[in-house]
């Protein structure tokens, strides 16, 4: 059984989106007051989807691409897809009278959900490593 397959790497690739994740929804509560705001998320099915086999190669240690490799940019990030790229505004919310449109409840919700994922992804990850 080999350690460091296509799974690890899919559940770390997770692991980098859920953060980013995490970090668009903390912006969203921490702007909740700002007038003017327009809540974002990040998709993640597309994030996960830009990172299949197929999106790009990286090579191995002989220096020969691997099919469904990741090629890593010069900073030592996933260079085909950063979740910065599948960052949007929230469709459908409705702005309060200071054009404010962040739904604290709903926002909060997200962020549990994302949470949960995160450490989903981390548990899965450690077992694999086990």
């Amino acid at each position: 059984m080999r350690i460091f397959d296509a799974t690890l790497s899919t559940l770390e690739r997770s692991l980098d989106v859920r953060l980013a994740r995490q970090a668009v929804l903390a912006g969203n509560v921490a702007n909740a007051d700002t007038p003017g705001f327009k809540p974002r998320d990040l998709d993640f099915a597309a994030a996960m989807a830009a990172a299949a086999p197929g999106a790009g190669a990286r090579p191995t240690v002989e220096g020969a691409p691997r099919a469904g490799d990741l090629a890593l940019s010069a900073r030592g990030a996933l260079a085909p897809a950063a979740p910065d790229e599948f960052i949007g505004e929230v469709a459908g919310a409705a702005p309060g009278i200071d054009g404010n449109a962040v739904d604290l409840d709903r926002t909060l919700v997200a962020v549990s959900e994302n949470a949960l994922q995160y450490g989903a992804s981390a548990k899965a990850a450690s077992k694999k490593l086990a």
